[in-house]
């Protein structure tokens, strides 16, 4: 797989997208005791994570991304809405090229 900047603004939307979607599957698990959708989305957030992370790791030695613009990246995904930011306001306009 070709590693482009679409990849990347893709892979990043998606986490975020799961990350979302665990703020309802947690209440789903500890007020209703429906586990089931937590174990699915989990393991989904779990996967998207890893390969983002994978992802700026590869793009940044590649591009030789200057490293306080890596952190930013990595940062990003540890804070809600953080991957919404960062595709739309800085890997289009800082380092990240089309």
């Amino acid at each position: 797989m070709k590693l482009s900047t679409k990849n990347i603004i893709y892979l990043a939307t998606t986490e975020g997208i799961s990350y979302l979607a665990l703020f309802i599957t947690m209440p789903l698990k500890y007020m209703y005791k429906i586990s089931s959708p937590n174990k699915i989305v989990g393991l989904l957030h779990g996967l998207l994570f890893i390969a983002y992370i994978l992802a700026i790791f590869i793009y940044a030695r590649k591009s030789k991304l200057p490293f306080i613009k890596e952190i930013k990246a990595y940062l990003a995904s540890l804070i809600p809405f953080g991957t919404f930011f960062i595709t739309s306001n800085y890997l289009t306009e800082h380092g990240f090229k089309k």
